[in-house]
């Protein structure tokens, strides 16, 4: 998930917030309002970022008493997984999918709001982001490849071992996809590729989901949770900024509960009527 933190400032240099009230795009975004989103959702993502590095990691000790049987039994088929090849494999749909919303440029439609689109799609990688870190930086679940007698233990006790919930991969890459999807279909309401861009949106972060599960790195949990937390992100951002829709957009700070059942910093996406 680093990498989206670059990308949201490469993409905020280039285009900035705009105010676009054109009659022939369907959304409507504003600078008072985007700005702000934009701004906290990436301060928010770098705090989430530090508590993520702030992390300890396990001990060999703790990682000795880790035992299957205590994984809850939907996801303990996979503890012990762990594969370099399914690792190497994902990042290339992964980093693949930034591509997604770029490619819609191809479109006459999306091209003709090209600044405004991608003010959206920093706004939905922001609040993704968000989500992600907050709750990742929150949050100790041991990866499934801790569980494995094969791994080697100074990687099973690595900080980054703990960051098993939630799937980074999966949920940034779903929201790429998904808000790719989401954009192409409001732009163009009567294309019949619509259900194939739907198609292609959903299969994506799928693969990555499998692949993250093969390699060891998320439970299949922390995948459908990554995966509904990209996909709503990447369709309800653009949705809230629907002309019909749209008043305003707010991102502020929440109490979320975590995995282990703790409260948590977060935050809250709202907009009112």
């Amino acid at each position: 998930m680093k990498p989206i933190l670059s990308l949201l400032i490469i993409f905020t240099i280039i285009t900035g917030p705009v105010s676009a009230q054109d009659n022939d795009s369907p959304y409507k975004t504003k600078l008072a309002v985007d700005g702000p989103v934009i701004l906290a959702g990436m301060g928010l993502s770098a705090y989430g970022l530090s508590l993520i590095q702030d992390k300890d990691g396990f001990t060999p000790f703790e990682v000795s008493t880790m035992d299957k049987s205590d994984v809850n039994a939907f996801d303990r088929f996979s503890a012990g997984y762990h594969s370099d090849k399914a690792k190497k494999a994902s990042d290339y749909p992964f980093y693949g999918s930034f591509a997604m919303p770029l490619a819609m440029m191809l479109n006459q439609n999306v091209r003709s709001k090209a600044g405004q689109v991608l003010v959206l799609y920093v706004e939905t990688m922001a609040v993704t982001g968000t989500l992600f870190t907050l709750a990742n930086g929150n949050t100790t679940r041991a990866r499934p490849m801790v569980y494995s007698d094969e791994v080697d233990i100074s990687d099973r006790t690595e900080a980054n071992a703990q960051n098993s919930f939630f799937a980074g991969h999966t949920a940034a890459t779903a929201s790429a996809t998904f808000f790719a999807a989401k954009v192409f279909h409001d732009f163009n309401p009567d294309s019949p590729a619509r259900p194939y861009v739907w198609a292609a949106a959903a299969a994506v972060p799928a693969t990555v989901g499998y692949l993250r599960l093969k390699a060891g790195k998320h439970f299949l949990s922390d995948n459908l949770i990554g995966y509904t937390v990209g996909a709503l992100s990447g369709i309800l951002v653009p949705q809230l900024h629907k002309k019909n829709n749209y008043s305003g957009v707010a991102l502020s700070p929440a109490v979320l509960p975590t995995f282990n059942g703790l409260a948590a910093q977060g935050a809250n996406l709202s907009y009112t009527f």
